[in-house]
């Protein structure tokens, strides 16, 4: 991460002994305790530590030195010793205060579910764009947090330039760098935002229609784009396998070409720090002509993780309220019906065949994938106008064009005229007439 490349867990090789602690805060329970603890031991599992005990803890009023009780605090201490553990990882968010204070008394580095989401980010950013954002991302977290409790600064201050006159304090020395490498790392995010907005207006005028894959982590996103694209992105049982975005040039039935994105894997309590960095990256969802909502239909709260998707959502301003539950650019696809038993798969089936905008599949194994991709091709041509046109059999520039931006649902020759029923947007229509106008034998609306 230019400067950052550890942060949190800077002194623990992967390996390190960690204690998970799920905190339930009064009205905060979204999923049940069970399934947050096994969600937090995925988490810390990839990046490589090794968790060896996970605990729920009911915190009925939240401290300001510690979140936690002082017996709890107490109890961590001690298993903590019992166990040589290395770390303490929180799931929740702690203030630089509750960390230091959670550290001092429990003799554990500890890091709440923002610094360990932040960590995983930090170790997979693959491009030049996501290092700069998850450094963004960091260095927002870490500019409130200058309590001397974190040290990797010092050693990495020569890379950061003068810092300031023989007056300056160690921490507002430490808060001015934040500050001006924050304020490069966004001018550098804005060039990387034109360029993103230049190429969506080309593919705009080149008018692909754009599908992007949205839905919480390791919702089998990136194996459903595998087997729609036959690419080879990383596609493992794993949280936020997937964190660059891909795009892929992929074939529908009667749409030869189209665009598909796989986006980062959302998550509860997704920082809001990503959120905001990842913005530009993002913006790939808020510009695409339709939206897949991947779920783990077999997950036991997938509703859940539902609903913390389309929270994000809403707070990037793809959904408004009004249309959270029934956006017309948006199909939900209930993923992994492999790991369904029978009566669970008759029952969801019965669900989705009441919703059109509802279809079930299995990314592992192909099933339910054609009537995915007819659906996709459904959805493109809604709202379009249907015609005929006919053309002689040899204008195969004009027939290119036409297979290459709509909708053929029927070709067929007679003679030297070839008839097609294509459907188009009432723009691309224009512009087909526009650049074909003297080679249509005639056009039946």
């Amino acid at each position: 991460m230019s400067g950052f490349e550890r942060s949190e867990t800077d002194e623990f090789a992967r390996g390190a002994r960690a204690l998970v602690i799920y905190p339930e805060l009064p009205g905060r329970a979204s999923v049940g305790p069970e399934a947050r603890l096994a969600e937090s031991e995925g988490l810390a599992l990839a990046i490589g530590l090794n968790v060896i005990r996970k605990k729920h803890y009911r915190v009925r009023s939240p401290r300001a030195v510690t979140l936690l009780g002082g017996g709890q605090v107490e109890e961590i201490a001690e298993m903590g010793r019992d166990l040589e553990a290395d770390l303490l990882i929180v799931d929740a968010s702690l203030t630089a205060i509750q960390q230091r204070n959670l550290e001092e008394r429990t003799g554990l580095k500890t890091i709440d579910r923002t610094g360990l989401i932040l960590e995983i980010f930090g170790e997979r950013a693959a491009t030049a764009e996501g290092r700069l954002q998850v450094e963004l991302a960091h260095l927002d977290y870490q500019a409130g947090r200058l309590v001397r409790s974190w040290t990797h600064l010092e050693r990495q201050r020569g890379g950061f330039g003068f810092l300031g006159g023989p007056g300056e304090t160690q921490i507002e020395a430490d808060r001015r760098m934040i500050r001006d490498r924050m304020a490069r790392l966004r001018r550098e995010l804005e060039e990387v935002k034109r360029t993103r907005s230049l190429h969506r207006a080309r593919r705009k005028r080149a008018p692909w229609p754009v599908i992007a894959l949205v839905g919480y982590t390791n919702a089998g996103k990136s194996t459903l784009f595998n087997r729609l694209t036959r690419a080879t992105v990383l596609a493992e049982d794993m949280l936020f396998a997937t964190l660059d975005p891909t795009m892929r040039q992929i074939t529908l039935p009667g749409v030869e070409k189209a665009i598909l994105s796989d986006t980062v894997g959302f998550v509860s309590d997704l920082p809001m720090q990503l959120i905001a960095a990842f913005r530009a990256t993002l913006e790939e969802v808020i510009s695409a002509d339709i939206i897949v909502h991947v779920r783990d239909i077999s997950h036991p709260e997938s509703d859940a993780q539902r609903e913390d998707v389309l929270h994000i959502l809403r707070d990037l301003g793809v959904l408004d309220d009004e249309q959270a539950g029934n956006q017309p650019r948006m199909v939900e696809i209930w993923n992994k019906l492999d790991l369904l038993d029978d009566d669970r798969r008759t029952e969801l089936s019965g669900m989705a065949a009441r919703d059109d905008n509802i279809l079930m599949i299995s990314a592992e194994t192909g099933e339910g994938i054609d009537a995915f991709k007819a659906h996709l091709t459904a959805l493109i041509a809604k709202g379009n106008d249907l015609r005929t046109v006919k053309l002689r059999t040899d204008n195969g520039a004009a027939l290119a064009w036409l297979h290459g931006r709509g909708v053929v649902s029927r070709q067929y020759v007679d003679g030297d005229i070839v008839s097609v029923d294509v459907s188009l947007s009432r723009q691309l229509w224009g512009q087909f007439e526009k650049q074909f106008e003297n080679q249509i034998e005639r056009a039946n609306a």
